[in-house]
């Protein structure tokens, strides 16, 4: 299955991890069940899956505004995407 996976343009330009990286492999982690790997490979997994659950939702439910959840979603996981970020080019 990771044979499959779309490789990181940013790494093959630049050689570095760009804020991404590691989003398939967590999700496929979650996939298998491992889901502290998951979180050690790419924190923001679960905050982009709920993130993308409440936009299915936007598109389905008609009835009810997700507007709100989706803001609140989409900036706490630039948030912590960011600080993941910053934290990996720190320590590793």
């Amino acid at each position: 299955m990771e044979e499959y996976m779309i490789p990181c343009m940013h790494k093959k330009l630049f050689g570095v991890d760009c804020m991404g990286c590691g989003t398939q492999r967590a999700g496929y982690m979650v996939l298998q069940g491992n889901f502290v790997d998951a979180f050690k490979m790419f924190p923001a997994i679960y905050t982009t899956i709920l993130l993308f659950v409440f936009i299915f939702l936007h598109f389905i439910d008609k009835k009810r505004k997700y507007h709100k959840i989706i803001i609140f979603l989409a900036i706490l996981n630039a948030i912590i995407m960011v600080f993941s970020y910053i934290y990996k080019q720190i320590y590793f």
